[in-house]
């Protein structure tokens, strides 16, 4: 099954464990099975492939996850153009759990 991707280590989205209540909204909307469910909290399983809709953390009552809608990948083509480079916003050195 062919899988979407985008850009490698550019989404802005982020999940605070801690906050984490473990209702599972953020992998029940997410539209590319971004999340999953282990140990009664949720995790980040697939970084690269959100698209960054916003959906996860519109429905995450207890505020554990954030994105800024659409930014990352825009950011990281207009970088690449303009600098002339791989893609890269540079907000990601480090993929967030």
């Amino acid at each position: 099954m062919f899988e979407l991707r985008y850009l490698p280590n550019v989404v802005t989205l982020k999940l605070d464990s801690d906050k984490c209540i473990g209702c599972g909204m953020c992998a029940e909307v997410c539209p590319h099975a971004v999340f999953t469910l282990e140990n009664k909290r949720a995790r980040i399983a697939d970084r690269d492939a959100c698209m960054e809709c916003g959906a996860c953390a519109k429905n995450c009552i207890a505020g554990a996850v954030s994105v800024k809608s659409g930014v990352g990948c825009a950011a990281a083509v207009i970088r690449g153009i303009v600098g002339g480079g791989e893609p890269t916003c540079g907000c990601s050195s480090t993929p967030a759990n």
